[in-house]
Formats: C-alpha cells, sequence, structure tokens
C-alpha cells in the first residue's frame, strides 16, 4: 500500500459536480502539481480550497479541493478529494492527470480496503459499507448502519471475550496443576458457560433469517395453471401493467418479474408460465422454468380458479406445494363459485378478484401475518446477513456441538480446549482479526470503484 491511488468516487454522466478520490503517501503532492490555487502542501487538514486543475497552462476545470491529512481520514492515509463540474470529458481528464503524474487507478473497493487492512473499520463494518451502498429498503439502510457502526462486531467480540475467558482458565489449569489458589475449571463450569455461547449464536443464527429478509427481500412466485390471473395479479401488485394479460391460454411463455415494499420488505415477485402439459416447445421451457422457480421460492402464491371445480393439475400443484410457504389466492370471486373450498389442504386462503382489486389488500395482509413483518416496526436492526457471515457463525455452533458431545463422552479438557480456540479463531476471522489475500480479493471486487 506504498503507492498512492486514486478514482472517480462519483456516478459517470451529466451531473452538477464529480468527486475524484486520491489516497496514499503522495496524494496531496501529486494533486499539488496540478492545482493552481494555493500550495496545497502546506494548508491545514480538513480544509477546502478553490482553484485550477490545470494541463501545463490549459486550464482543465473549476474545483474545490478538500485536504484530509492522516490519520483522521477514511483509509487513514492522506486523502484528497477534488469536486469538479461533472461530466464524462472532464471528469476523465482530471484522473488522467492524476494518473500521468503518479497515481494509479484504484481496484474496485480499495479505497475501503485500505481502511480496513489500516484498522479504520473491520471487515463486518467494511462489509456494511457496500450493504449501505446497494441498500433499497429504509430497513436495509438501518440495518447497514447498525453495522457500519460497530454493533454487529461488538456482539462478536463479546463472544471471543467470554471464549478467551474459558480457554485462559484452562491453560492455566492443564500448566499449573499443582497451584492450589488459581480457579479450576470443572465439567459442570465448562456445561454452563458453553450454553450460554450456544444460546447466544444460535439467537444470531436465527435473527440471521430476519437479516436476510430484509437485505434481499421474499423471492415470491406466482403459480397456477394457464388463464386463473396469475399475470393480472402481477399487475395489481405492481400497480402497472407490466405483464401481457390475455384470455387464451399460454400467453406467459416466460417469467415476468417486479418489487413491491409490504411494510418496508421487499416483495419479490415473479410471475411464471401457466403449468399444464402442451407440445408447445417454447411454453414447454417456460413451465420448465415456472417448476424450478417452484422449488426455489420463499413464498408461493398458488392461484386457483373460483368458477371452475379443482382439476388434476390443480391438485398436483397443491400437492407440490403442501410443505412451502404458501398462501392460496381463488381468483376470480367476482362469478359463481364451483370450487369446493373445504377440499383446500392450507388454511391460508385469501379470495380475491383482479378487476375491482377485491381481496387484494387482504392478501398483502396475509403476507405481513405469514412473515410477522411488524416485528421490524421496532427492531433495532442489528442482523446478520449474507452467505459468508452467516456460515461462519454456523460452523462455530456446529463446534460448540460437537464440544457439549465430547463433554458427554469425558473427552479431556486440552483436547476441548483446541475446539474452543478454533471457535475463537473463526470468529476472529469473521471481524477480520485473521484473514487471507483471496478472502480479501473476493469481497472487495464486489465493491464499487472509488468507495
Amino acid at each position: 500500500m506504498s503507492d498512492t491511488i486514486a478514482s472517480i468516487a462519483t456516478s459517470l454522466g451529466v451531473g452538477a459536480i464529480s468527486i475524484i478520490r486520491v489516497s496514499g503517501v503522495e496524494a496531496i503532492k501529486i494533486v499539488n502539481k496540478i492545482f493552481k490555487g494555493c500550495n496545497l502542501e502546506k494548508v491545514n487538514s480538513h480544509t477546502v480550497h478553490y482553484g485550477h486543475i490545470i494541463d501545463n497552462t490549459e486550464v482543465i476545470d473549476e474545483v474545490l479541493v478538500t485536504i484530509m491529512k492522516s490519520p483522521k481520514t477514511y483509509t487513514k492515509e492522506d486523502v484528497v478529494e477534488i469536486n469538479c463540474h461533472g461530466g464524462i470529458i472532464t471528469t476523465n481528464k482530471v484522473l488522467e492527470l492524476l494518473l500521468l503524474n503518479g497515481c494509479r487507478q484504484a481496484e474496485p473497493g480499495e479505497f475501503t480496503k485500505r481502511a480496513f487492512l489500516n484498522g479504520r473499520i473491520d471487515l463486518l463494518e467494511a462489509e456494511a459499507v457496500m450493504d449501505l451502498i446497494n441498500s433499497e429498503t429504509d430497513k436495509e439502510r438501518k440495518m447497514a448502519i447498525n453495522g457500519l457502526e460497530g454493533h454487529k462486531s461488538l456482539l462478536i467480540k463479546k463472544l471471543r471475550d467470554d471464549l478467551i475467558n474459558i480457554i485462559s482458565n484452562i491453560e492455566v489449569n492443564i500448566d499449573y496443576p499443582e497451584y492450589e489458589d488459581i480457579y479450576e475449571v470443572t465439567i459442570e463450569d465448562l456445561k454452563l458457560k458453553l450454553a450460554k455461547i450456544k444460546k447466544n449464536l444460535q439467537k444470531i443464527i436465527q435473527e440471521a433469517n430476519d437479516g436476510n429478509l430484509i437485505k434481499d427481500g421474499i423471492k415470491t412466485a406466482i403459480i397456477g395453471r394457464p388463464n386463473v390471473g396469475k399475470s393480472s395479479l402481477l399487475n395489481r401488485l405492481l400497480e402497472e401493467n407490466k405483464a401481457i394479460v390475455t384470455n387464451i391460454p399460454g400467453t406467459t411463455r416466460d417469467v415476468v418479474e417486479g418489487n413491491i415494499l409490504i411494510l418496508g420488505i421487499k416483495l419479490n415477485l415473479i410471475d411464471t408460465a401457466g403449468i399444464r402439459d402442451t407440445s408447445d416447445e417454447v411454453e414447454k421451457i417456460g413451465v420448465t422454468k415456472s417448476l424450478k422457480l417452484l422449488e426455489e421460492a420463499s413464498l408461493i402464491l398458488l392461484l386457483l380458479n373460483n368458477n371452475e371445480p379443482l382439476n388434476e393439475k390443480d391438485k398436483e400443484l397443491l400437492l407440490k406445494t403442501k410443505d412451502k410457504n404458501v398462501i392460496i389466492v381463488i381468483n376470480k370471486n367476482d362469478l359463481e363459485t364451483k370450487i369446493d373450498l373445504n377440499s383446500l389442504p392450507s388454511k391460508n386462503i385469501v379470495s380475491i378478484n383482479t378487476i375491482d382489486e377485491s381481496g387484494i389488500n387482504n392478501l398483502k395482509e396475509a403476507i405481513k401475518k405469514m412473515y410477522n413483518l411488524e416485528k421490524f416496526d421496532n427492531s433495532n436492526f442489528n442482523y446478520f446477513s449474507g452467505t459468508r457471515q452467516i456460515a461462519k457463525l454456523k460452523e462455530c455452533l456446529n463446534i460448540v456441538l460437537d464440544i457439549e458431545t465430547g463433554l458427554k463422552n469425558n473427552i479431556s479438557l486440552d483436547i476441548l480446549e483446541l475446539d474452543l480456540r478454533n471457535i475463537w479463531t473463526i470468529l476472529g476471522v469473521l471481524i477480520g482479526d485473521a484473514y487471507d489475500e483471496e478472502l480479501l480479493d473476493e469481497l472487495f471486487s464486489k465493491f464499487c470503484v472509488g468507495k
């Protein structure tokens, strides 16, 4: 990290302002080479200076330059931000001059990577930065801010402190058995302390499901045979005519997607091709996709026609969805009822029609109730989320369960101490106390350039 990096930190395009960010030991010196105004190498930290960016004698742009000296910066290095007029040509020209005068083009996420490597933030906080950038709802933003402020990290550090306390006591008992005045770790003591750690891990993992719900939303597949009103329901929920609606069976041949918010939680809606036996090759592909989405979706809205008795395809779909989160939607309730409601296996049944929106609000209420979405209104949003975080937590919990088994089988404390230290190490990897370059490269490659 001895070199100085630069990158455009705002989206390219026509706008009032673009920002080019520079970080590194020569950041101020390099910018000063192309700046006409005061001497930037002699100004105070955290000050803003008016002037011009020049290429030899040619004025490139009128700018404001912010000087931030280490260590009180985002990267804990000297950081300079050049505020120039928005526009692709001007912004790129300023960046080009920086690169010609000694900067290197920053890699995706490299500014945040330097913040991590220089100890300003830990790995959970770094991931929260990207979550904040990608937030699409207010609840996602709140969860990311909590991570950025270190609340999740404190939970992990507390667990590690509890573990190191147990480990150190066991090691003293093993190394100095002759001392009578030291605290002796008994099997019962270890069981009690381990139970507390297990309970905390289980709570964090359970709440992580809520974190993923906030972050990823609810993947919702609208399923049913042709002409039961799937596309009409999608359009009603989205409040726009996104899917083509006709009375011709098989109109929808591929998935159509859209998002809505219910109490601030994303509902990722997918309208699928009507499921039926067909000889049409294109429609067959659509039906195959529909069946695949039926398996992958978190929530199934299974549409049935109020005006027709259940047929074999309806019964087949009811059987396929019986062990999933499913709401049976009886559409066309403005027509004569010919379906036998008593034969339906689920208690989650909502009657609607898509002509006058009758029952649409009831459907939304059923979704709120199924996922208990009201609980997020008073939530502290201190949730873990993402594959990496949850995988590490589950790995720790599995080791705890192994230790419990070992205690029942009278495994010696020195063997169990190794398992406890393994948990402590894994939790360290979670917050970035231990890491490898490959992990960092993968994580920060998902960031945008300039962050």
